[in-house]
């Protein structure tokens, strides 16, 4: 520094206007590099004191390093949050720190980042190691400090406490992917392992449990919600403990419904033989307080290979084998039948249909001609029935689609549709035969029955068709007299009231009595099923006592007795022997058209 004073100096010296010697002037250049050295020392002795002070101070872990990494000093907050002394973290490789392999290779890119581009800082949350060999999560922030030299920079690390962070964050997680009563996977778990499990690149055989809980409802209205919940925790406590491979996966889809999946190598038999000790589980009380409550539960199960279609036909098929062990009584398991399915698709397929066949005239209708029993070129009645003419199946009669019409919401349009077309048929008959026009029978199909708008209906379709209600019979059987979903007995009671007569299906004398218990006003009773069919090889001891004695009830209420399902002439001769008055069956016709039935009557009407 000298040297270049003095070479100032004389270069002052020897410029125009300057009065003072060389060494004046070296005297007073040295006065003011003194000062300016006094000052940027002070000024950088304070800036190494507050570095000082918030590098120890802080509250935050601080780790300086050398060029290659190595830890020179780290504070007192890193050392404490891992567990040590300051001085037993120098000389440490900062990515020596990561609790895990993983954690250590991302510090060393994080490290290698900064030399090679020009990043500022590095932030990662990955965990630390603790000095009782546990992991410590971190949100580390890696930057780097200039050194004395130009161009030349060294790591540091600072460090802070996520480990409340990162607990609450799993907390939520864990939350937002299981159920909070149970604590197994929820249904947004469930679907994305599915899917997962399912992917191009998944192997092997693949199981898909659906159960649902019988009668759970039982539970909670009974016992209340707070058993209720007790009794869900013991079964997902059950499923587990029966579902408790790895690669297996148990959830609650719904309130008292469950899922489990199941992947690997697996065989049909195994997988049922599962499903069958959980059922048995499940029938083990759980006892809550003085109350042993077991359950039982339905499941549906498929087990295919994972190539074999996509989440969606895996979760309908489980559904449909869950559907038929429900219908089966519950209590049981069903294993998924593609065979089976196929014919039901077939048969959904055709009901989803039927709507458009009725708009495009593809019903038309079909009559059993009742006839009297003592001379069976009468008719007596004729009973009105659809039949459609489908397009690539041919004829097929009303049992092949009324169940699906129940299906689709389509009873009660065909209904109405035979209704209408029935009594425009008895209008024209009785036009052109008056009072020898047979009375028409129709048969209600019970969704039909129970709809609140059936009397209207009736009442506006004989209005417009000039009919007197006598001229109608509706035939109803038991099961839908006693349908708890509709007022079926007022309906009928009102249409009796208007002139319309009454025909109850009648297979035993609990059916007979339901007519005084109702007090219906019932003017015919058409025995069927076994009661009929036991005569149809000959006499038979016990089955002619047996029709002896319902006639006998039919009587002492004052009913005329029919018969429906006769086949031979024979049976048919037997009936009337006893006392029944008409019948209809193969003995007389299977079905006519409207044509024949105006054959019929044209010989036999006068």
């Amino acid at each position: 520094m000298d040297d270049v004073v003095r070479r100032w100096a004389a270069q002052l010296a020897d410029t125009d206007g300057v009065g003072l010697s060389a060494d004046r002037l070296e005297e007073l250049l040295h006065s003011v590099v003194r000062d300016a050295v006094a000052t940027t020392e002070s000024a950088r002795e304070a800036a190494i004191r507050r570095f000082s002070a918030l590098f120890s101070t802080s509250p935050m872990g601080i780790a300086l390093a050398g060029f290659d990494g190595a830890i020179v000093e780290a504070n007192a907050a890193l050392a404490t949050f891992l567990g040590g002394k300051p001085e037993e973290l120098r000389g440490r490789h900062i990515a020596d720190l990561g609790f895990t392999r993983r954690d250590a290779e991302r510090l060393r890119n994080g490290l290698e980042e900064l030399a090679v581009t020009d990043v500022e800082q590095y932030n990662e949350r990955l965990q630390l190691t603790h000095a009782d060999d546990a992991g410590v999560w971190a949100e580390i922030t890696l930057t780097t400090l200039p050194a004395d030299r130009s161009g030349v920079s060294y790591p540091v690390l600072m460090v802070q406490d996520a480990n409340e962070v990162h607990s609450l964050q799993e907390t939520l997680r864990h939350q937002s992917v299981h159920d909070p009563l149970t604590g197994l996977s929820n249904g947004s778990r469930f679907n994305t392992l599915l899917e997962s499990a399912l992917s191009p690149a998944a192997r092997d055989q693949i199981a898909l449990v659906y159960l649902d809980i019988d009668g759970f409802k039982v539970i909670n209205d009974g016992l209340g919600a707070g058993f209720g919940d007790q009794v869900l925790r013991g079964i997902a406590r059950k499923l587990k403990d029966v579902f408790d491979a790895p690669d297996t996966v148990v959830a609650r889809l719904s309130g008292d419904g469950f899922g489990i999946l199941l992947r690997g190598r697996l065989q049909a038999s195994e997988v049922i033989g599962l499903v069958e000790r959980a059922l048995e589980d499940l029938g083990e009380p759980i006892y809550l307080g003085d109350h042993g409550i077991g359950v039982s539960a339905s499941a549906g199960i498929v087990v295919r290979d994972v190539a074999d279609g996509g989440p969606e036909d895996l979760q309908r098929a489980a559904e449909i084998a869950l559907h038929r062990a429900k219908e089966a009584g519950k209590a049981q398991w069903m294993l998924f039948d593609p065979e089976l399915d196929a014919r039901d698709r077939a048969r959904y397929r055709l009901g989803a249909e039927i709507a458009g066949a009725l708009e495009n005239g593809e019903f038309t209708l079909i009559y059993q001609p009742t006839v009297k029993l003592d001379n069976h070129e009468e008719l007596a009645a004729v009973n009105a029935g659809l039949r459609w003419h489908h397009r690539e199946l041919g004829e097929l009669d009303s049992a092949e689609f009324y169940p699906l019409a129940d299906t689709t919401g389509m009873t009660i349009p065909l209904g109405k549709w035979l209704l209408t077309r029935s009594l425009a048929a008895a209008a024209r008959w009785r036009d052109r035969y008056g009072d020898a026009a047979p009375e028409v029978c129709i048969r209600l199909p019970r969704r039909l029955a129970i709809d609140p708008d059936l009397v209207r209906l009736v009442k506006d379709q004989l209005d417009e068709h000039h009919l007197p209600a006598r001229t109608l019979r509706l035939c109803t059987d038991s099961a839908t007299l006693l349908d708890p979903r509709g007022e079926v007995l007022e309906s009928l009671s009102v249409l009796s009231d208007l002139g319309a007569k009454l025909v109850l299906t009648v297979s035993g004398s609990a059916d007979l009595e339901l007519i005084p218990r109702h007090e219906l006003k019932v003017q015919h009773a058409v025995l069927s099923g076994a009661v009929v069919d036991a005569l149809a090889g000959g006499e038979d001891e016990i089955a002619l006592r047996h029709l002896d004695q319902l006639i006998t009830r039919a009587r002492e209420l004052k009913l005329r007795v029919g018969a429906e399902g006769v086949v031979t002439d024979e049976q048919a001769e037997l009936l009337r022997a006893h006392g029944v008055l008409a019948a209809r069956g193969p003995f007389i016709a299977t079905s006519a058209t409207d044509d024949e039935v105006d054959e019929m009557l044209e010989r036999h009407a006068f």
